[in-house]
């Protein structure tokens, strides 16, 4: 946290001080004034004239009129910061706190938003479309409509200051805040820009959290009680009127402590209060203000993206980014490069809303062929997309993902990312479990080995027709039906990380404990296991618990839990399917293709940690090679390693 009141020994006798916030003299005694507007007139010509600022006059104005000394903007030095696809402009001063608005999106809560891809969310749930770019300035584009962008925006800044609470007042906050032009498509009412936050939400929160809205033109003409100030009460001011309303605060403040001169306990109380408030009034801010990508030919195309790729890279510190997020950031990243570089076919806007599921998918998943009303439709599509073959699709999602070669593991955090928005109504406690199966492994090889498409899957006679297909021998009925019922399973329930007692429901006989995709690759490899999971997509649709094979055909298993289930499939995985309940032995044959998948599976994951390696080096900045004998033992087991691979196996086909 950045801002930590430790309070002094004397501190209810000595109060609380106004903190000179002065860059220059500070021989005269200090008190805090709003600066004239006509101080502002030579910091925008310049900031109008500069060559790396390229936002609209508008946006000039609100650096300007925001800044607690514009006469420091006139000469000030821009910094540069490095981004994958470019260079942003970045300018730094001090601003006053209500002259900025809390991030219009939240990326560390991607996870815990509600998408349009899922036909339970409301619409007052649905997380917002993503920004788009100014055609030629480094600004943010938001499509949804007004009251849509400040309902969400209330709901973030009352959520952050509930849950991330920061002392704010005794000191002034010293750590930046981060920030970026946003112009708004539909305004209505409201003014059609802001300079809007992407970092320092909880900063700006607490700062505004014992701020009460003056009764001016801002508070709701029904109110009886000031109401605590929210970013939708800031948002609908125009500039100069929201300008006035810091400078009407500022001075009321100062007349508080003026006119509290005693020592009573409510005069201190009193002078404190009015302290605190003018220390929260300002905080340092970083303005992007330009961006130059990479590739001319790109020109802002890229900038969202660059923005929230600073972003997720930065030093958070208590707020870091958690996994999922990273990925659902990671996720959009990717579908966003892919869009851009063309890849996701002739229907790509289509392709692209079904991905990223932040829209109503239905027409989009019509113009694919599919049923908008089957999630796991949805979500198997998410799957084949991102596992396709495409040389240029790979390079792209490597770089998003900081690989150096695209492992079939590697795809599967910005999978089930995108895949879980079409479940993101579900319970916090019911779909957190379904992330941890997904994540322990939802992908197999074969799935970016093959080209394999999705089909509209939405009736009982279509599965039992893909059956028949996969029966026959056919791998491409195999991926889709094992992924549909993948999805399905893990969804519902019924197939979950394997618990601690799952060898104890099935008699103590060893279960295979992999990740699911491993289990459903296993048991499509057998004639029972096929239709043990396309019975399951059935009846799972339906909402009835799926029926188990014994006796040579499906049974329904009345008393069975999903955990029931769960054992029981990862013990079929291991010891095949038996109608008399008796788990034989796996032959020779079979012990030689665990053993060998075991071996692959080591080697994945040997690589995943080399590039991690790698990857801390390169964050770190570590440019010393590694001393021969450190690696000296790895090398000599890598060769051996590949001579007796070599002897085993076929040679390589020339």
């Amino acid at each position: 946290m950045s801002i930590i009141d430790i309070p002094d020994e004397h501190d209810d006798i000595d109060g609380i001080e106004v903190i000179d916030i002065r860059s220059g003299d500070r021989s005269t005694p200090f008190e805090h004034r709003v600066e004239p507007v006509s101080k502002t007139t030579k910091a925008i010509k310049f900031l109008e004239g500069h060559p790396d600022v390229q936002i609209s006059p508008a946006a000039v104005r609100r650096i300007a009129y925001g800044a607690v000394e514009p006469g420091l903007l006139e000469g000030a030095r821009l910094e540069r910061h490095r981004v994958e696809t470019g260079w942003l402009s970045v300018l730094t001063y001090r601003a006053y706190t209500l002259m900025l608005s809390p991030a219009i999106e939240n990326d560390r809560l991607l996870d815990e938003a509600h998408y349009a891809a899922d036909p339970d969310t409301s619409n007052q749930q649905r997380v917002l479309s993503m920004p788009t770019a100014h055609d030629t300035d480094a600004t943010l584009v938001y499509a949804d409509a007004m009251d849509d962008l400040l309902a969400a925006i209330d709901r973030a800044s009352k959520s952050v200051r509930k849950n991330n609470p920061q002392e704010v007042g005794r000191r002034i906050v010293e750590r930046s805040l981060t920030a970026v032009p946003a112009t708004f498509r539909n305004p209505g009412r409201h003014p059609d820009d802001d300079l809007s936050l992407v970092d320092g939400n909880s900063r700006w929160a607490a700062c505004t959290a014992d701020i009460k809205v003056p009764a001016s033109s801002i508070r709701p003409t029904n109110a009886k009680d000031p109401d605590s100030l929210l970013p939708s009460h800031l948002m609908r001011l125009p500039l100069a009127e929201r300008r006035d309303l810091v400078r009407e605060i500022v001075k009321n403040a100062h007349r508080d402590i003026n006119a509290n001169t005693g020592t009573s306990k409510a005069a201190r109380a009193k002078r404190d209060q009015a302290a605190r408030l003018l220390n929260a009034m300002t905080v340092p801010v970083q303005v992007i203000v330009g961006y130059t990508d990479d590739n001319p030919t790109m020109g802002m195309g890229r900038f969202p993206v660059a923005v929230r790729s600073l972003l997720m890279r930065m030093n958070i510190g208590v707020k870091e980014f958690k996994e999922p997020s990273k990925n659902g950031v990671t996720a959009e990243e990717i579908v966003t490069a892919l869009f851009d570089a063309g890849e996701l076919g002739d229907n790509a806007q289509a392709v692209r809303d079904v991905l990223l599921g932040r829209t109503d998918v239905t027409d989009a998943m019509k113009s694919l062929g599919l049923n908008p009303a089957f999630r796991d439709l949805r979500f198997t599509f998410i799957v084949q997309q991102l596992t396709r073959k495409e040389p240029r699709l790979n390079a792209v999602m490597a770089a998003k993902l900081d690989k150096r070669r695209l492992q079939v593991t590697h795809r599967s955090g910005p999978i089930v990312e995108l895949g879980l928005r079409s479940y993101s109504s579900f319970p916090k406690e019911k779909l957190a479990p379904v992330r941890t199966a997904l994540d322990t492994g939802c992908l197999w090889q074969a799935l970016a080995d093959h080209e394999w498409t999705v089909e509209n899957i939405d009736n009982d006679q279509a599965v039992d027709d893909l059956l028949e297909r996969a029966d026959n021998g056919d791998v491409l009925a195999r991926l889709l039906l094992g992924v549909l019922a993948m999805v399905t399973l893990v969804t519902s329930g019924y197939l979950l990380a394997p618990g601690g007692s799952a060898e104890q429901i099935v008699g103590n006989i060893k279960v295979m404990r992999a990740g699911v995709g491993t289990v459903i690759k296993t048991v499509l490899d057998t004639k029972e296991g096929r239709q043990v999971l396309a019975d399951a997509i059935k009846r799972v649709r339906a909402g009835l618990p799926p029926r188990w094979w014994a006796d040579g055909h499906l049974v329904e298993r009345e008393k069975w839990k999903g955990s029931d289930f769960n054992a029981h499939l990862r013990l079929a995985a291991n010891h095949g399917f038996n109608p008399e309940g008796h788990q034989n032995d796996p032959t020779a044959t079979e012990l030689e293709d665990k053993a060998l998948t075991a071996f692959q599976t080591s080697l994945t994951a040997a690589n995943a940690d080399l590039d991690d390696l790698i990857a801390l080096r390169k964050m770190n900045g570590t440019t010393t090679e590694l001393s021969w004998t450190v690696v000296e033992p790895s090398f000599k087991q890598l060769s051996f390693m590949g001579n007796d691979l070599a002897r085993i196996a076929e040679s390589e086909p020339r």
